[in-house]
């Protein structure tokens, strides 16, 4: 098997082949999934590598001491030989992952082979293809956590043990110091504890993060925004708790943490900083300084670690394992989210290379995954259902209708209900070039009304003449979901141009039936009404965000409310689900962004609630998480998106304001848009513009075929992963 090691005397890191571990009684044999590389903890051990022999001894003075004791018991000679032997061997990295049970010891009978687990243990949890994992460093996954989120179980312990240090309460002011891997944690541990939170960081990119992860606001800790909020929200008395998760040789978080720190407060130390307490500070104050030791109770203990000895809960209630356990049972219920923290997912074949690029300050990160072959994830979507996308196959025949360039673009709409006549119409009606010929409706006083609003030559009901009219360049189809897929189908094998707003069908045969009729019509001029990617505000931001290197994380939150009583939407039995009628929007929009098209999709639905949680999956690695929710609260924006990637941030609220955070050679930048456009624009205007453009001159559509087709496959694969409750493949279709 394949383990990544350094060698501490040189410095010198590899992906090295070596004997896979014996399954010893008391714990298993686990084939590692997903692991995480703490860019904290790490890099430090493999910058102090890298040092001269001087640099080595200045950082670990603890081991020099040992090797002066050494030197007088022993001698010179026997103490260099030791030392250099120990410096010149290669030492294992990693200590957070999930993997795979492969093998079960003797005296194990919680978990079986086949049982997916986190791990935890610097010597137990490596970056290695399989590891022996002893009994109390690891613990079950919960049914529908994600691999990658799990393999964050470690780290996640680390923090919760220095969250349980602070014993917060409902309602108390805490600051944390460093938001790094570790600090993130601890701010959504806090948040979801009742804990108001303030966050100090040199980094604006990390403190806006943690401010859209639980904390109340963030600052550089050199400048007086975090003073200010600390006094804001604790009335000037200083905030309860104070978590030290920063690193490095300046003592500066030591002295904030004791000027913002009330009387007889408490001050927690998680990470591995300087700790020149000064008296008279912490003296006056008689400040309460803790150390949390690293995952819990039972840590560095052999006999819970290794031979797998219990504590009683009754006398220790959180041991490392219960806090991993906890930890893993938080982020499946969603009161903590590390997909956010994702900044990279490398190949476990690429180690070397990652850890060059973190060490060299080329890839900026919070939190790197190793992904390994045969990875759990990929094969639970092996086993797991899957959906075809269909391929897009034509006849061949010329799709675009031979029409005069100068004359009108002349557009028939079938259907004339709130959404055509609030938001695609009055775009229309205003476009020079455009002639409203006819509008098709069920009733004829609702087509009369359209026609003496918008100015439509004709109004009827008879959809069939409408698509026997030679002179009609294009078709609107703006009715109810369930008609879309059959009106669409009919106008394309008509030989027009078909605009269909979402969704394009609710059904894989209704799919399927729109594509019979491109092959046998070779008419492929369809455009669906995913209208965000076209917005004017996020067409710039992204510009902005520029072209990316690596994976990026997607987080897209949709605060869609409540439906109201008697909306047709509740009519799921002939219209479909709501997500099936409007989640195309936003996959769309993530695909645009992410610039691919999904490759499988999981859903999960929080019981009792219509909420959605949707994990999209890209071929380069790129995540997007839609969450689709009815239970906010009303004042709210409706969309908030946050696209992350190569050491940049991309924000969307709500199509009113949008910024762009770049950490480059030079230094940060940061565009923000306007504070004040005169309206959401999400893109209905720009999107008509391009539709029209296509049918004049009968160039592209806006958007190709196969894209329209493979959003609307991943909006159906949701109901189809909810039922099955696992991941689905998108399989394309030859």
């Amino acid at each position: 098997m394949k383990q990544v090691v350094q060698n501490y005397k040189s410095g010198e890191l590899a992906v090295l082949d070596v004997p896979v571990p014996g399954c010893k009684p008391g714990g298993v044999l686990v084939r590692s999934a997903y692991s995480l590389i703490s860019t904290g903890t790490e890099l430090m051990k493999v910058s102090e590598a890298g040092m001269s022999m001087l640099g080595k001894a200045r950082s670990r003075p603890d081991q020099v001491a040992k090797v002066m004791q050494s030197v007088a018991t022993n001698g010179v000679p026997a103490t260099y030989r030791k030392v250099m032997g120990k410096l010149d061997s290669y030492t294992p990295l990693g200590y957070s992952l999930c993997g795979v049970v492969e093998q079960v010891g003797a005296g194990i009978d919680d978990v079986k082979v086949g049982d997916l687990v986190a791990c935890a243990g610097n010597e137990h949890a490596l970056h290695a293809e399989l590891n022996w994992v002893p009994k109390n460093l690891y613990t079950p996954v919960p049914d529908g956590l994600a691999p990658r989120h799990a393999a964050f179980g470690t780290v996640g312990s680390i923090a919760m043990q220095g969250v349980r240090q602070g014993e917060p309460q409902l309602g108390e002011v805490a600051l944390v110091i460093g938001l790094g891997l570790i600090g993130q944690l601890v701010v959504q541990l806090l948040a979801a504890a009742g804990v108001r939170v303030v966050g100090a960081d040199p980094d604006p990119t990390r403190c806006e993060l943690a401010e859209r992860l639980g904390a109340e606001t963030c600052g550089d800790p050199a400048s007086a925004a975090v003073e200010a909020a600390v006094a804001e929200l604790s009335d000037g008395h200083g905030v309860d708790q104070v978590y030290l998760a920063a690193g490095g040789g300046s003592n500066q978080p030591v002295e904030l943490a004791a000027r913002l720190c009330r009387d007889r407060g408490r001050v927690v130390d998680i990470g591995k900083c300087r700790l020149d307490l000064p008296w008279n500070a912490y003296y006056e104050k008689e400040l309460d300084v803790r150390f949390s030791r690293s995952y819990g109770p039972g840590r560095y203990d052999p006999g819970y670690e290794l031979e797998g000895r219990d504590y009683p809960i009754g006398y220790v209630r959180w041991t490392e394992r219960r806090n991993l356990a906890c930890f893993l049972d938080l982020v499946a219920r969603g009161s903590v989210d590390v997909e956010p923290l994702v900044s990279h997912v490398a190949d476990f074949e690429d180690a070397v290379e990652t850890y060059r690029r973190l060490k060299d300050g080329e890839l900026k990160a919070v939190a790197v995954l190793f992904r390994y072959p045969e990875n759990v994830e990929e094969a639970a979507e092996a086993a797991a259902p899957a959906v075809a996308v269909p391929a897009v196959r034509r006849s061949g025949g010329a799709p675009a209708p031979a029409r005069a360039t100068k004359s009108p673009v002349r557009l028939a709409f079938v259907g004339a209900g709130n959404y055509a006549t609030s938001m695609l119409l009055p775009h229309l009606a205003q476009r020079e070039g455009v002639e409203l010929s006819t509008v098709v409706t069920t009733t004829a006083l609702s087509a009369a009304n359209a026609q003496r609003k918008f100015g439509f030559a004709e109004a009827t009901t008879d959809l069939d003449a409408v698509l026997g009219d030679k002179s009609v360049d294009a078709v609107f189809v703006v009715t109810r979901h369930s008609s879309h897929a059959e009106l669409t189908r009919k106008a394309l094998l008509a030989g027009k141009t078909v605009f269909v707003e979402k969704p394009l069908a609710l059904t894989e045969d209704e799919l399927a039936g729109v594509l019979a009729a491109v092959e046998e019509s070779g008419n492929d001029r369809l455009q669906v009404g995913f209208n965000r990617r076209f917005a004017p505000l996020l067409q710039e931001a992204r510009e902005r965000f520029g072209a990316r290197t690596g994976p990026a994380s997607l987080r897209y939150l949709v605060n869609a409310g409540r439906l109201q009583h008697g909306s047709w939407y509740l009519q799921q039995g002939t219209e479909g689900s709501r997500f099936a009628g409007e989640g195309g929007h936003f996959i769309d929009t993530a695909s645009w962004l992410l610039d691919a098209d999904p490759v499988s999709v999981y859903a999960v639905a929080p019981s009792g609630t219509d909420d959605l949680q949707v994990v999209l999956r890209y071929p380069d690695g790129s995540t997007a998480t839609l969450s689709y929710v009815t239970t906010g609260a009303a004042g709210f924006p409706k969309e908030t998106l946050d696209l992350i990637a190569d050491g940049k941030v991309l924000r969307l609220d709500d199509f009113v304001r949008a910024s762009v955070f770049v950490d480059g050679g030079v230094g940060r930048k940061r565009w923000v848009s306007s504070r004040l456009p005169r309206a959401r624009d999400k893109g209905q205007n720009a999107q008509l513009a391009a539709f029209i453009k296509a049918v004049r001159t009968g160039g592209p559509m806006p958007v190709p075929l196969e894209s329209l087709v493979a959003t609307t496959a991943a909006t159906l694969a949701v109901r189809t992963g909810l039922a099955a409750g696992a991941p689905v493949t998108l399989e394309r279709a030859r």
